[in-house]
């Protein structure tokens, strides 16, 4: 019998987590329709056992806001999966135009060059508060990314012509590059300067 692939469309051959702390956490299991039901919800660390794509799509249905702006998100993101579904694969589909590379291999790999290494911490000694660097678990690293592929997303779609398959199709491809005009990669090297300061 065949291997299930993404979409239908595509497969996982030579897709490899290169980066050894997220090796665990980032799960590349084809799915044709990745969508578990929240199968793993009462399991501890349940997220890691769910497929990168389909984490991406349950992102998108719920993005959360930057800066407290719920504006840009209430009354968009609607909680329709048919609607995130399609997104995601129509951003794949992109993806594949202007790469001619899987788009899952592209994806996996954006997600390994802006996962932040380190974040601040703030703790508070005498009354004071200062900022600390900490490293950041491998698991809150792919989540962190993940929040922010779809907040750039979503940020670049409002008060645009762009879709939001096109704008995370450019968010992803921007990370796939490492180049700073993806809010995840911007973000993860201003964290990683505020810890560098604060040590």
């Amino acid at each position: 019998m065949a291997e299930p692939r993404f979409f239908n469309r595509w497969g996982i051959e030579g897709i490899e987590v290169t980066d050894a702390g997220l090796k665990s956490f980032i799960t590349i299991s084809p799915k044709i329709v990745p969508k578990t039901d929240a199968r793993y919800a009462k399991n501890r660390f349940h997220k890691s056992k769910i497929s990168i794509v389909e984490r991406l799509i349950n992102r998108l249905q719920v993005p959360g806001h930057r800066g407290k702006k719920h504006k840009l998100t209430s009354g968009h993101a609607t909680g329709k999966m048919y609607n995130t579904y399609k997104s995601v694969e129509n951003a794949f589909e992109i993806i594949e135009q202007k790469t001619g590379k899987n788009p899952v291999y592209v994806f996996v790999k954006a997600i390994e060059n802006s996962a932040p290494r380190e974040e601040i911490v703030t703790i508070e000694y005498g009354g004071a508060r200062y900022p600390k660097a900490v490293e950041c678990s491998p698991q809150r690293r792919v989540d962190l990314v993940l929040r922010n592929l779809v907040i750039g997303a979503y940020n670049k779609s409002f008060s645009s012509r762009k879709s939001l398959a096109e704008t995370l199709a450019e968010e992803i491809l921007s990370a796939y590059n490492q180049n700073q005009a993806a809010f995840a990669v911007a973000k993860k090297v201003e964290l990683e300067k505020q810890a560098d300061a604060s040590r």
